[in-house]
């Protein structure tokens, strides 16, 4: 059997030879040649799946075959099954040889990653309720360019489809409500744990932040908690200096013509099951005297900002851009972000002048706080410059806070007060307004957001224009947090009514990156919306009960973005700033 074999592979042998005499005939063989079954020699598959390249031969009798990549034999047959798990290019030589001569051709793989949808679940990871609460869970998905299905369990149980499931327990105990994201390349999922109680069951909770504060003589100075439950029959009283105690709610307004030292006690009890539970908190509180650590300008003094004490931008499509919003990836703490918004508004040209740059403060409640070389004195008219973009149909609003250094430690750690403005109390006009923003589950996701007023959404991912990976300020490390200010009626509207042509109306007055009739002091259209001004009066500063509140200077200014909208695909209204200035030394100087 072995001679017969041996005989008909030389028969085959001489068959395909270049030539040979058969019956007195000569022939010659054909070179072989390698037919592809892709037109441009790329074939692309997903991470982790195989494909079969299988070109067409001709004049292939007797061929032999060889697939190598990066000088490695990967097959010897006329069709190669392929399969990577990390996805990129990989470039493969298929070579034919016969008697007749050798073709080869080289082609590329492109392995690309799985489009496994990415799911979210705003809102906290654990939450308790009491029995009866109605809970609306909201949820994203990661744009994929597969179909993709959702479905709500609960423990396990299939109870919904879709983004939203809104879940009402009757029966006490703890609860996991999962949403699961599914196509053809995966699953993921993400849950939320909901520990349910009896309404007399829930926790008793009255917490404050801060157990020391101060004040100027003659202010308002309001003590509030940052936690408080929201039940019937809590008694709080409050106490000063061990005079007797009154009653009152969860917050307490502390007032004193005199400068010193007090100390405030406050109690709240609360019944239950025939017994007094009561959360005691004792706060020390010091006035100090109007005026007692004003900076008097030097001459060395500068009119423009000398120092950014924080930043603080909401999520948005330009925080942690690398291209035009002037990231470079190395921003993951609180010193590196505020050095990055120093740098950015002390940008100079190449003469040396200076040239500043914006910052973005992302969406509703981004803020940055800067402070001078001296403080700001109130002239009664306007003392403060903010340089942003703004242009006629492009008006991002920011509201303007100031503080003064009423401690005299040299940090914005006291009372901020609002600079009223043209919507100051307006209806449309929602003071104390709160949003959280919570940490997309993967890269490209928008980032979700709910507020105090039970409503929810999300900043949209516009991958269009800006593709780094998160939204979510990169030096932030929980997993949500909470921006707080005045928020805006919007004004931003679709003008074409088709979507592509959006107009972000202005606002009357005293607001930054606004293009205002009143306060830019310009005619000057801007339309290459380069750097122009705003300019802003200490005496329109008022207190938080929206009552005026006069100061004579202040230290630090904070802008903080007052509105909570999107313009279809421009995305978030976001306020950028340029610089500060104090607008006193700066007409002087004129």
């Amino acid at each position: 059997m072995k001679k017969i074999l041996i005989l008909l592979c030389l028969c085959a042998t001489v068959a395909i030879s270049p030539s040979c005499n058969v019956d007195e005939e000569i022939t010659t063989a054909l070179p072989p040649e390698i037919l592809l079954d892709s037109e441009t020699g790329v074939y692309t598959v997903k991470q982790g799946r195989e494909i079969v390249i299988a070109p067409n031969y001709e004049s292939a009798d007797g061929a032999v075959f060889c697939w190598t990549m990066d000088g490695q034999v990967l097959g010897t047959s006329p069709a190669l099954t392929f399969k990577r798990e990390v996805p990129g290019e990989y470039f493969i030589t298929i070579a034919i040889t016969t008697d007749g001569g050798t073709d080869k051709e080289e082609i590329r793989v492109d392995v690309v990653e799985l489009e496994i949808p990415t799911v979210s679940i705003s809102g906290n990871r654990n939450m308790t309720v009491a029995t009866g609460t109605e809970i609306v869970f909201n949820a994203s998905v990661r744009e994929t360019s597969l179909p993709t299905a959702t479905e709500w369990r609960i423990n396990g149980e299939k109870r919904g489809e879709g983004l939203s499931y809104t879940f009402r327990p009757e029966e006490t105990g703890n609860y996991t409500v999962e949403i699961k994201a599914s196509n053809e390349d995966g699953m993921h999922s993400d849950t939320v744990n909901v520990e349910v109680l009896n309404a007399a069951d829930m926790p008793f909770v009255w917490n404050f932040d801060r157990t020391a504060y101060h004040t100027v003589e003659g202010r308002k100075l309001l003590i509030r908690p940052s936690g408080a439950s929201d039940m019937e029959g809590i008694r709080y009283t409050w106490q000063i200096d061990g005079k007797e105690g009154v009653e009152g709610g969860s917050s307490f307004v502390f007032v004193s013509d005199k400068k010193g030292e007090y100390t405030v006690k406050a109690a709240a009890t609360l019944e239950k099951e025939g017994k007094e539970i009561t959360i005691a908190h004792e706060f020390e509180v010091t006035v100090y005297e109007e005026g007692a650590f004003y900076r008097a300008k030097g001459s060395a003094s500068k009119a423009d900002w000398n120092k950014v004490y924080e930043y603080t931008p909401a999520p948005g499509q330009f925080i942690n851009e690398l291209k035009t919003g002037g990231f470079d990836g190395t921003q993951t703490t609180p010193e590196a972000a505020i050095a990055y918004a120093e740098a950015r508004m002390g940008e100079v040209d190449r003469d040396g002048n200076p040239y500043p740059n914006w910052v973005s403060l992302g969406g509703f409640g981004g803020y940055i706080i800067v402070g001078f070389d001296h403080s700001i004195s109130n002239s009664g008219d306007y003392d403060i410059g903010i340089l942003g973009n703004s242009f006629s149909g492009s008006s991002e609003p920011g509201i303007v806070w100031v503080m003064q250094d009423e401690n005299g430690n040299g940090q914005p750690d006291d009372t901020w007060y609002e600079l009223a403005g043209s919507e100051t109390g307006k209806s449309g006009t929602v003071q104390e307004y709160a949003v959280t923003y919570y940490r997309p589950t993967g890269p490209q996701m928008p980032v979700q957001w709910t507020d105090n007023l039970g409503r929810s959404g999300e900043i949209d991912y516009l991958k269009q224009f800006h593709r780094q990976e998160y939204y979510y300020p990169l030096w932030i490390k929980e997993e949500s947090y909470t921006l707080y200010g005045t928020c805006l009626e919007a004004r931003n509207y679709d003008a074409s009514g088709n979507g592509s042509y959006w107009v972000n109306k202005e606002y009357d007055w005293g607001y930054a990156d606004n293009y205002s009739p009143v306060d830019r002091l310009t005619g000057d259209a801007n339309a290459g919306a380069s750097a122009n001004a705003n300019h802003f009066k200490i005496s329109n500063a008022i207190d938080f009960e929206c009552k005026p509140v006069h100061l004579d200077y202040i230290d630090f200014v904070k802008v903080q973005v007052g509105i909570n909208a999107k313009s279809g695909w421009l995305g978030e209204l976001s306020t950028e700033v340029f610089g500060f200035y104090d607008y006193n030394m700066k007409k002087s100087a004129d």
